[in-house]
């Protein structure tokens, strides 16, 4: 059922204190919970719920615990524990008195993404935007140059190696064949654990040759097993997770060293080998993701995740229709690396790095395209893009525009916090009171 919505104007409580007479009024995330609009953000999540069964959290709790969770980089457990401790956190997500118990169990978080979805999401990242549009922050000219980059968004998953991924594929082998009640001819636990180990001494010591005779034995232990559970059970008494593990089973069988579209996860099975050509670490096991920033600001005005290593320039079109329905305005210019050569963009004016004969404004907002780097990095360090511990295609795609909406959050409030200094100065000193706008966000 639809989210529900508290009284307007709750009875005072004898033993309960209200939070306005807790908080700072100034404080930065006060003021950013009065400017943000939570009536229209509520008509837009409610869409996403059924008009029967029982009725849903206040969408104001979710969407600012959401917020909340992304701004400081907080899990689902953390975010509501420091909602326990912190008046300022209750007040953000619309509580009237101080509470002494949580407002959910965590397990809601995950429900609620589930429900909204990507496009839920988007409407949380798209409340950002016109707050700040509203809010002077940035302007409407300024959504006409936005700069586009990619990154990579890892997923919580180990190290891939052939050994472990041939012995826990036949650790789930063996556990559908003692559910279905099948007797297997031999399960090879006792060899395996005894090789698993072996193959990382083997790499260590650099005794390749008998590495890859460790890794084969494994490989055929998996054969065995896979082959004999085959022969013995049947397919339609199996349920879905347990027909998924022997498909992942037989794509191991079936992969090799060059094979394409390998599985390097077996609880992932959608996660995507990605090399961006860093020093420091060759290969990335997740998927691409596409971040769009206005020119002048380096606000995220557009967020979304690519499954499968598409080629940049394929993606900027999509990114660029991303950011004209968030934001209602369409881009006229692109600033991009080189990595977007040939994307195939008409409508919109693409300039990528390295372009010779520009103007000398083309060639002024060129310089601003690494403006996006930094971005992408606090959305690393401070925000959750570093490490996807979301489940699957979907959780991807969510977690990256969540991550925008925690970047946007962390400009507002640095915004709001220099306007408090600005008028602190002038109280002191009129002279040093002034400090161009987009100064502070840029930096």
């Amino acid at each position: 059922m639809k989210p529900r919505t508290p009284g307007s104007d709750p009875q005072d409580q004898l033993f309960q204190v209200r939070l306005i007479d807790i908080v700072d009024p100034a404080h930065p995330l006060i003021r950013l919970a009065g400017s943000i609009d939570w009536e229209s953000l509520d008509n837009q999540l409610s869409a996403h719920f059924a008009t029967t069964g029982a009725t849903a959290l206040p969408s104001r709790l979710v969407a600012g615990l959401l917020y909340l969770q992304h701004l400081h980089g907080l899990s689902d457990e953390a975010v509501l524990d420091r909602w326990l401790e912190s008046p300022y956190y209750q007040y953000f997500c619309g509580g009237e008195f101080f509470e002494h118990r949580l407002p959910c169990h965590p397990t809601s978080l995950v429900k609620w993404r589930q429900r909204l979805g990507e496009e839920g999401s988007e409407w949380l990242l798209t409340e950002t935007i016109a707050c700040a549009l509203r809010l002077g922050v940035i302007s409407t000219s300024s959504l006409k140059r936005v700069i586009v980059d990619t990154t990579v968004q890892e997923k919580a998953i180990a190290h891939p190696t052939d050994s472990h991924l041939l012995n826990k594929a036949r650790q789930h082998l063996v556990a559908i064949a003692h559910d279905q009640g099948i007797q297997l001819r031999q399960t090879y636990d006792k060899l395996c654990s005894t090789l698993v180990p072996k193959v990382g001494r083997y790499a260590h010591a650099k005794q390749y040759k008998r590495l890859r005779k460790a890794v084969k034995k494994l490989k055929g232990c998996l054969g065995r097993v896979y082959r004999d559970l085959l022969r013995q059970c049947d397919l339609e008494r199996l349920n879905p997770a347990q027909r998924e593990s022997l498909t992942h089973a037989e794509r191991l069988l079936k992969q090799g060293r060059n094979s394409k579209n390998k599985l390097y996860s077996l609880h992932e099975p959608d996660v995507d080998c990605i090399s961006k050509g860093k020093a420091r670490k060759r290969y990335e096991f997740g998927v691409k993701a596409s971040v769009a920033v206005t020119a002048k600001e380096s606000f995220v005005v557009g967020a979304r995740s690519y499954p499968g290593n598409p080629y940049d320039g394929h993606t900027l079109g999509d990114q660029l229709q991303q950011v004209e329905i968030l934001t209602g305005v369409k881009p006229e210019e692109s600033y991009v690396d080189r990595g977007y050569k040939g994307s195939g963009v008409e409508d919109v004016k693409v300039i990528v790095a390295g372009t010779k004969r520009l103007t000398a404004q083309e060639r002024h907002w060129l310089f601003r395209r690494s403006s996006v780097e930094p971005v992408i990095g606090h959305m690393k360090s401070d925000g959750k893009l570093d490490r996807c511990f979301l489940k699957g295609l979907l959780g991807d795609a969510i977690n990256v525009v969540l991550c925008g909406c925690g970047q946007n959050l962390r400009k507002l409030l640095r915004w709001f916090l220099w306007c408090l200094l600005r008028g602190y100065l002038a109280a002191i000193n009129p002279e040093r009171a002034y400090r161009p706008q987009g100064a502070l966000l840029s930096a």
